[in-house]
C-alpha cells in the first residue's frame, strides 16, 4: 500500500497551519514527523486521515483519494493509536484490545470467538499477553500504550498512525515502544507514521522524516538519515545540536545532543 499526501494545505480562516505538504509512505516504511510545539503535527495527522478536511490538496491510498474509499474500508487499512491517557473505564486489557475489532463488526454485533482470538494474537505480537486480565485503570502509561497498539493491530492494518506514542513514558518504556514499532515494520511489513518530540527517537526508527517549520510553514522531507541533520534541527527548533555517530556491539548508532538555544 502506498499512502500519500499531495500538496496538503490546512487553514483556519486565512491563517495557514499546514502549507503545501507532500509525502508518501510505502509498505513497511516508518515516517517520523518532527516539529516544535504548535507547529501542527497532530493537525497533520487528523487531516491526512480525513478527520479534518484539507483546505486544498488531498490524501491518497494507491492513487485513490480517501474521499472515494468507504469509511469502513479505510479504517481496516489504517489504524490510529492516540496518546495513552489513564482509562476512565474499568476494562481489562483483553476487553480493550477486542474493541479494536469494531471495524469488522456490524452496529449491533457482539465480538465473536474469532474476534477474541485475534485480540489475543495481537497482544502476543506486541508482547502484552500477560496483561490480558489486568484492568486498564491499574496500568502504567507504558502498559496502556502497548495495549492501545495491540488494539490497533486487531484489524490487521497496513499502516499505523501514532501520535507521540513515547511521550510521558520512562526511559525503558520509550525504548520498548520504539522497538515494537520497528519490529512490526520489519517482521509484518506494517508501515507507520509517528509524531514525536524526540529527534533521537526518529533517528533510531525512521526510514523517512518530515520536519515541519513553524515560522515560515516550510518543511523538510526525505530519508531520515539525510533530513535529521544539525542545520535542519537548528532552523526548526532554534537549538544548536551536535549529531554524533558511533558503533557499539557491532551496531551503528546516531545520537543528537542539544547544545544551546540560538
Amino acid at each position: 500500500m502506498k499512502f500519500e499526501v499531495r500538496n496538503g494545505v490546512f487553514a483556519y480562516g486565512k491563517k495557514k497551519i499546514i502549507d503545501g505538504v507532500s509525502f508518501s509512505v510505502e509498505d513497511g516504511e516508518i515516517l517520523c514527523v518532527l516539529g516544535s510545539n504548535g507547529v501542527g503535527k497532530t493537525t497533520l495527522l487528523k487531516c491526512m486521515m480525513g478527520l479534518n478536511k484539507w483546505t486544498s490538496g488531498g490524501t491518497f491510498i494507491d492513487g485513490t483519494p480517501i474521499s472515494e474509499i468507504p469509511n469502513k474500508e479505510f479504517w481496516k487499512k489504517i489504524a490510529y493509536v492516540p496518546q495513552a491517557k489513564n482509562s476512565a473505564f474499568s476494562f481489562t486489557a483483553l476487553d480493550m484490545v477486542t474493541m479494536g475489532r469494531s471495524a469488522h463488526l456490524g452496529m449491533f454485533s457482539q465480538p465473536s470467538k474469532e474476534d477474541e482470538e485475534r485480540a489475543l494474537q495481537a497482544m502476543e505480537d506486541v508482547g502484552v499477553l500477560y496483561l490480558k486480565d489486568k484492568l486498564c485503570t491499574q496500568m502504567s502509561g507504558g502498559e496502556l500504550q502497548m495495549v492501545l497498539i495491540a488494539r490497533a493491530l486487531t484489524v490487521n492494518p497496513q499502516m499505523l498512525v501514532l501520535d507521540e506514542p513515547e511521550s510521558n513514558l520512562d526511559f525503558k518504556n520509550q525504548l520498548v515502544i520504539l522497538n515494537v514499532i520497528k519490529r512490526l515494520s520489519v517482521e509484518k511489513h506494517i508501515s507507520a507514521i509517528v509524531n514525536t518530540h524526540f529527534p533521537a527517537h526518529a533517528m533510531k526508527i525512521s526510514d523517512k522524516a518530515l520536519i515541519l517549520n513553524k515560522d515560515d510553514r516550510t518543511y523538510f522531507y526525505g530519508r531520515g538519515c539525510d533530513v535529521i541533520n544539525e542545520e535542519n534541527m537548528k532552523k526548526t527548533f532554534s537549538v544548536q545540536v551536535h549529531i554524533n555517530e558511533f558503533d557499539f556491539q557491532n551496531r551503528h548508532y546516531r545520537s543528537v545532543e542539544p547544545l544551546y538555544v540560538v
